[in-house]
């Protein structure tokens, strides 16, 4: 699951880099460049509305899926790490106790 997640991520992603580059911070950009497609069809007005709309879709759709993706992350990964070497001896042998102190002898006068 994680793995298909990962794949609509990285698709989302080079979608919305493609849509950042085709647009100009003007409004013009490649959107009214396109051999004139974009005045002949949709005008090019709103072709930069679609262009911007679908930047914000596709940002919120990136955030959603990291977001979720969060939740397939520990169910198959858990079982397989092996145990450190104090897991392992954590219940191997039996804890002992501390040796008994003993006073220092000490010099009379």
């Amino acid at each position: 699951m994680l793995f298909i997640f990962g794949i609509l991520i990285i698709l989302a992603c080079v979608l919305l880099g493609f849509f950042v580059l085709v647009q100009n911070p003007k409004g013009g950009g490649l959107s009214g460049s396109f051999g004139g497609f974009g005045n002949q069809v949709m005008g090019v007005r709103q072709t930069t509305d679609v262009l911007e709309k679908g930047t914000w879709i596709l940002a919120a759709l990136i955030a959603v899926l990291c977001l979720t993706s969060t939740f397939f992350i520990g169910k198959g990964t858990a079982a397989k790490q092996p145990k450190t070497i104090m897991e392992q001896n954590a219940g191997s042998s039996p804890v002992q106790a501390p040796a008994p102190t003993v006073p220092l002898p000490t010099k009379k006068p």
